[in-house]
């Protein structure tokens, strides 16, 4: 069976290159020609062209030539605007900065170290200072008594701290923006077995200032070390 098969494409082979190169043309069968003879006809004097050799020293010798500049062309070129100065670097970014809040005397001392920086570089904005609530356990008469009281919070699983000030020897329970939700938070404290805490004020209610540097660059910033001990400990924070 392979047999037949490669006799068959050898003879479709050669069948088709007897096509291909007319050798079947007198039995009929042969490609169709491609001719266009009436191009032919369109030569001017086919018999008048002549072909010539080139001089490759004369080509190589010969200079580039060079196309004048039109004069509209080099007046134009005259007459275009200058090509804008690249713009500069940045200045360096200024952001705000503020501190507090300070009370009166705090305040008073803050003007005096700002004095000697730029005019409208700072400004000390009053600031209301909200009255603060604490749930108070206290006053002891000793330290030890403290730990024993300590030790019962703990064992209830209350959380406590040091009340501070003028209130030690005591704790606090908890601090809050109103005496509502101290009171609220001392009738919680009252399911978990706490019988001797009370609600106090623990900061009334005042007026305060902020420090602001609405723009400080790194020029301002250099001299901000003279406001460091007139700030008592308070750090400048990005402005809220």
């Amino acid at each position: 069976m392979l047999r037949l098969a490669v006799i068959a494409l050898l003879l479709a082979n050669a069948g088709y290159y007897a096509w291909s190169q007319g050798l079947l043309r007198p039995l009929g069968y042969a490609p169709q020609e491609q001719s266009e003879p009436q191009r032919m006809n369109q030569q001017i004097k086919p018999e008048t062209l002549q072909i010539l050799k080139v001089n490759p020293s004369k080509t190589s010798s010969a200079a580039p030539s060079t196309t004048p500049t039109p004069p509209s062309l080099a007046a134009a070129a005259n007459d275009s605007p200058p090509s804008s100065p690249s713009p500069s670097a940045p200045a360096d970014a200024a952001e705000c900065l503020q501190a507090g809040v300070f009370d009166d005397r705090q305040a008073e001392a803050l003007r005096t170290a700002a004095a000697g920086l730029p005019q409208g570089s700072w400004v000390l904005e009053p600031t209301p200072v909200p009255g603060r609530w604490m749930v108070y356990m206290g006053r002891f008469d000793d330290a030890e008594t403290l730990d024993r009281k300590r030790a019962e919070l703990r064992a209830r699983k209350v959380d406590h701290d040091r009340a501070g000030g003028t209130l030690e020897l005591g704790l606090s329970l908890g601090r809050f923006a109103s005496k509502e939700a101290a009171e609220r938070e001392l009738t919680n404290l009252g399911t978990k077995g706490v019988r001797t805490a009370r609600v106090i004020q623990e900061r009334a209610e005042s007026s305060g200032f902020t420090l602001r540097l609405p723009a400080v660059n790194d020029a301002l910033r250099a001299q901000l070390d003279v406001l460091r001990t007139a700030m008592a400990g308070k750090t400048l924070r990005t402005c809220a």
